[in-house]
């Protein structure tokens, strides 16, 4: 089991990108709305979304990615076992370094709280 620390890199990253905002605001800006038309409701929903994004940051082995990711769908009331099913797609496709980073995952997900309405 991955002892990855999610929570503390999510809410450093935003922290350290209080910098960049300021020194590249259109840069920033710009990835902002790319993310935002990107999530856009379409065909897809938010969750499916989620889990594609989730499945690239384990598979590019992106440690922040994977706890924005996981918490999102923690948020988008995800089930343990969907998660499960997306990982091992990923394990089929990125072999033995996205098995490492499905753990972190796994374990960003036991990390996280659901979210209760």
């Amino acid at each position: 089991m991955s002892s990855f620390d999610h929570s503390t890199p999510i809410e450093q990253i935003g922290q350290q990108m209080t910098s960049l905002r300021k020194a590249r605001p259109e840069a920033m800006q710009g990835f902002g709305q790319l993310a935002k038309a990107a999530m856009a409701l379409g065909v897809l929903d938010e969750k499916q979304k989620e889990l594609i994004a989730l499945a690239i940051g384990v598979t590019q082995h992106c440690s922040g990615c994977i706890g924005f990711h996981v918490k999102a769908l923690r948020r988008l009331c995800c089930t343990r076992s969907g998660l499960e099913d997306r990982l091992a797609v990923c394990v089929y496709m990125g072999g033995g370094p996205a098995l490492t980073y499905t753990s972190e995952a796994l374990a960003a997900w036991d990390a996280f709280e659901p979210v209760t309405a």
